[in-house]
């Protein structure tokens, strides 16, 4: 079977995918936000190796995309939380068929986070 060619890139429905899920910090974000609400801080601290802006820009495609709720509380100081909307939560079993394939074919070196010992998945 050969190559569709496509006449129309944009109308692509995996270049649309990308477009809206494609960058390095997005995928964990979402995944994050899975179970539960989470504030600004627990997000970084979460992710970890991210910058502060870097995750406030994140946070703003993801919502201006309709993937991610911002809820703003009227307190001193100030809260803020994030969590999935309907359409954002139809991206979690992508996301965990993700996590599945990766646990088949990750070697035990990345499994064990290049240490020796128990892998990370039962630790």
């Amino acid at each position: 079977m050969g190559r569709k060619i496509i006449q129309n890139p944009n109308a692509c429905p995996m270049r649309h995918s990308i477009n809206l899920m494609g960058s390095k910090w997005k995928p964990l974000i979402v995944y994050l936000l899975n179970d539960r609400p989470v504030r600004f801080g627990k997000l970084y601290v979460l992710i970890g190796g991210i910058s502060k802006k870097v995750l406030t820009d994140q946070l703003r495609e993801l919502e201006s995309d309709g993937i991610i709720d911002r809820v703003k509380y009227a307190e001193i100081p100030p809260r803020v939380e994030y969590s999935l909307t309907e359409k954002g939560k139809a991206l979690i079993p992508i996301f965990l068929s993700l996590c599945k394939w990766g646990l088949t074919y990750m070697s035990d070196v990345e499994l064990n986070d290049g240490r020796e010992g128990k892998p990370l998945k039962e630790q």
